[in-house]
């Protein structure tokens, strides 16, 4: 048994046949890590033009994603939706919740998944409420359909088996996984059209260079995304009163790593 289920519903099963072939995806695949499919939404259609969209009551632009054939499918894949539902089905599309590390991480907690990618103007909110649990996007950008975003929570999720990637030190030192970016990275030569690689990487002095890069990650944080910073202050304030209120420890005594190091 795979250590992850995923099931993919979609009207374009065949783009992800070469995604499903490459790189980690595909090496999960083999060492029977991860069992992941797709499936053609259109065979749970029952006219002769395989219709899966309809036009919006009220008027408006484009297209819905019509219930019947979207709850046949997800049922058949996943099964009702309620308690006894072992499979997560999410959906993707632009209203759900942004997607982010701590998502994917808590995501690795569940072994089974059904991943609807959405299609045109939107899906009826019937089915919806019959039979989604979550409903995921990957920001505040539109695109034409759910399908490139189901390979980045594909992704996102398989990168997290236990060995796969071969050194899980690569994992919890990425970007967003310690809340923060990652700093600058180098790799030989050391001089590259006259750019060197900062001595200290160089020295060997694995205290300080964690010190370094430590820094550095900070520095990047706070240029690039200063909201990653107000977060975890926030997060850290919330924090600091819940032991407050808990002891008599002065929150003041409790060290808050995110301020400019010296």
């Amino acid at each position: 048994m795979a250590d992850l289920e995923i099931d993919v519903l979609t009207i374009f099963p065949e783009l992800f046949e070469p995604f499903f072939e490459a790189s980690f995806v595909a090496m999960a695949r083999e060492r029977d890590q991860a069992r992941i499919e797709a499936h053609d939404l259109r065979a749970w259609t029952d006219d002769r033009h395989r219709t899966v969209d309809d036009t919006p009551y009220g008027g408006g632009p484009g297209m819905l994603m019509k219930p019947e054939p979207l709850v046949a499918a997800i049922e058949a894949l996943a099964g009702a939706k309620g308690p006894e539902r072992e499979t997560k089905v999410v959906l993707l599309t632009p209203q759900g919740r942004r997607l982010d590390q701590p998502w994917l991480e808590q995501a690795s907690r569940q072994r089974k998944f059904l991943l609807v990618c959405g299609r045109y103007e939107g899906v009826d909110q019937r089915a919806i409420d019959l039979a989604i649990d979550e409903e995921i996007s990957l920001g505040d950008y539109v695109l034409c359909g759910g399908e490139i975003p189901a390979m980045v929570l594909i992704e996102g999720m398989v990168r997290l088996l236990p060995g796969l990637l071969g050194n899980a030190e690569s994992v919890a030192k990425e970007s967003f996984t310690q809340e923060i970016l990652e700093g600058p990275q180098y790799t030989r030569p050391p001089i590259f059209r006259g750019l060197e690689v900062p001595e200290i990487l160089r020295s060997g002095h694995h205290a300080e260079i964690e010190r370094w890069r430590r820094e550095r990650a900070i520095e990047w944080t706070r240029e690039r995304r200063p909201d990653l910073l107000v977060d975890r202050k926030d997060d850290r304030k919330s924090d600091r009163d819940d032991q407050s209120d808990r002891s008599d420890t002065p929150a003041s005594n409790i060290k808050d790593d995110t301020r400019k190091p010296k």
